[in-house]
């Protein structure tokens, strides 16, 4: 079932909430195709909201918002120093993060107010970029496909440009399995199945490729997020705690668990990586509650940072004619 509901205005357009229902729901808005709300059940079986979420859409599209639940792009992640050469020209992009170009930069996908489309038991959000936007070549339109069954909400990417141009969009959704209010993500318990992370400099471009084994990045076997956070490792220094890359080789990428509520979430994806980010960076903004720093955390599936400035990494090129595709799922259950 899809319902329909005014959610505010925003640079004098209407925004609107489509809730998607089966044994979970999840509201998304037509600003950001930006998740404001993500309720199941818990091992009581009552309806807990693992998503964390603005109110209103100055703070959904603004810095308070932190990117929370929406869909991010042109380019997803950061860009180092906003430059790439591309089929031989220099592009240069707004630089929103430092010197650093992040999630589409000032104006990115976060700020688009997207057309709305119900098919069937799946929400469709449309959006156009032109060529030049924040500094991306080419004309771009692209989809977003949010579709519940069961417990299983997928999301689906599409694109297509008139030039070559660079796409790599991702969800921003911030979880916390205890309860988007409870105020720590340090209880949950995550495994995510990659044998590698990106190492990063202070401004978190990635330097190096390494493997987990014998560092706080190694989650194979399920912790605690706050189990090594507070080591002194210099990754997590350069982190500010987790904001790195998991270099992933199996589509079921990670599992997480809150002991508190017995939620549990698998994920799964046809990307190259995920980005976990464990909140660092929240400074207790109110949205449908205080979110102060690690209250929730972020599997940003993607290719790697920086991917277009390094060699041997998978690159998010889209050529003229060609047509995107990529699925990310987070399917929600009960731990026995």
């Amino acid at each position: 079932m899809i319902t329909k509901a005014f959610f505010d205005n925003y640079n004098g357009q209407e925004i609107y909430a489509y809730t998607l229902s089966d044994d979970i729901s999840v509201t998304v808005l037509t600003l950001g195709a930006t998740i404001v709300e993500l309720k199941v059940p818990n091992k009581n079986g009552n309806f807990v909201d693992v998503a964390l979420a603005m109110t209103n859409a100055s703070d959904v599209a603004g810095p308070k918002g932190d990117f929370m639940g929406c869909v991010v792009g042109r380019c997803g992640n950061r860009i180092a120093k906003g430059k790439f050469v591309l089929e031989g020209k220099h592009c240069t992009l707004d630089c929103n993060n430092g010197a650093n170009h992040l999630h589409g930069g000032f104006d990115g996908f976060h700020k688009k107010v997207y057309d709305a489309k119900v098919e069937g038991e799946s929400l469709v959000l449309t959006c156009h970029s032109d060529d030049g936007d924040q500094g991306y070549p080419a004309n771009l339109t692209w989809s977003v496909k949010y579709t519940i069954s069961g417990k299983d909400l997928a999301i689906e990417y599409f694109g297509e440009s008139d030039a070559t141009t660079l796409f790599n969009p991702t969800n921003h959704v911030y979880f916390n399995l205890n309860g988007h209010d409870d105020g720590s993500i340090l209880d949950n318990v995550l495994q995510i199945f990659a044998d590698s992370y990106l190492q990063v400099d202070e401004t978190l471009i990635p330097i190096a490729k390494t493997e987990v084994q014998g560092s706080p990045f190694d989650f194979r076997t399920p912790k605690a997020i706050g189990q090594d956070i507070h080591q002194d490792h210099p990754q997590l220094v350069n982190g500010c705690g987790y904001d790195h890359n998991f270099c992933l080789s199996q589509p079921h990428f990670a599992r997480a668990f809150s002991p508190k509520t017995g939620i549990t979430m698998d994920c799964y994806t046809d990307m190259p990586g995920v980005q976990f980010y464990s909140g660092n960076f929240l400074a207790g903004n109110l949205g449908k509650a205080i979110y102060p720093k690690r209250s929730g955390f972020c599997l940003e599936t993607q290719c790697w940072p920086d991917a277009i400035n390094h060699d041997d990494y998978k690159k998010p090129i889209l050529h003229k004619g060609e047509q995107f595709y990529s699925k990310t799922q987070y399917v929600f259950g009960i731990k026995d």
